[in-house]
């Protein structure tokens, strides 16, 4: 066989394991797509959503496409699947749409939607609450069994005024249903923003570099007293 034919043969080779490689990964990527059985559907509101939008369906998941975000959930739908509780979407961050009503879910933990600054709509069984209360989204109805939530608030100006939790020298910005963050302005870093200038990541490093390889010495010194000769 000669060195073309050999290099095309080995081209081949690699694209099919490239291929096989991405496919799998996109299937096992997000673990959230596949909590319940069946695939995204049709006439359902994040199916229809998804639909609007040309997104790519994944298990339960509407991932967003290159106009939107790639390879990223903007539409979960969970609903229908015997959830007694939700633990943990923080796969799902991204999402504009998240569909949880005809489940028998009693409660949600307060900080389940922590950091979903995208979320605009979301759909919960008729007897829970919005996440951060009527206050964090515009508009909040009930239709037949379904609680929906529309239209997230910024959570810096529910008061009418920007939050003044936030201290001198940070910008509040939202970060999810009722909750905020403080980021520190330019030339400012360190508790409460109170230091002044770039933050020094080279010495930080340094540092933490040179800890790293000292307790690693210590622990290599001391196991090894204790491994037994062969």
């Amino acid at each position: 066989m000669t060195a073309g034919p050999v290099r095309t043969f080995t081209a081949v080779v690699l694209l099919v394991i490239v291929v096989c490689f991405d496919a799998g990964f996109l299937q096992t990527a997000f673990q959230v797509c596949r909590v319940c059985d069946g695939t995204l559907r049709n006439g359902t509101a994040v199916g229809d959503f998804c639909a609007a939008r040309s997104g790519q369906i994944d298990g339960r998941c509407c991932l967003g496409t290159q106009a939107q975000v790639a390879d990223s959930i903007i539409g979960l739908d969970l609903s229908n699947c015997s959830l007694k509780q939700v633990d943990d979407l923080h796969e799902a961050t991204t999402a504009q749409m998240i569909d949880l009503s005809a489940n028998p879910i009693f409660n949600l933990n307060d900080t389940l939607f922590q950091g979903f600054t995208q979320l605009q709509y979301l759909l919960l069984p008729v007897k829970l609450d919005c996440p951060g209360g009527n206050a964090s989204w515009e508009k909040v109805e009930t239709r037949g069994n379904v609680c929906l939530c529309e239209e997230q608030r910024n959570s810096c100006y529910q008061t009418g005024n920007i939050s003044w939790d936030c201290p001198e020298n940070s910008l509040c910005t939202p970060n999810g249903p009722s909750f905020f963050q403080c980021s520190c302005i330019d030339n400012h870093h360190g508790y409460k923003c109170l230091r002044e200038g770039e933050f020094p990541m080279i010495e930080a490093l340094g540092i933490l570099g040179a800890a790293t390889v000292l307790v690693s010495t210590l622990l290599w010194v001391t196991q090894r007293r204790k491994a037994k000769s062969i």
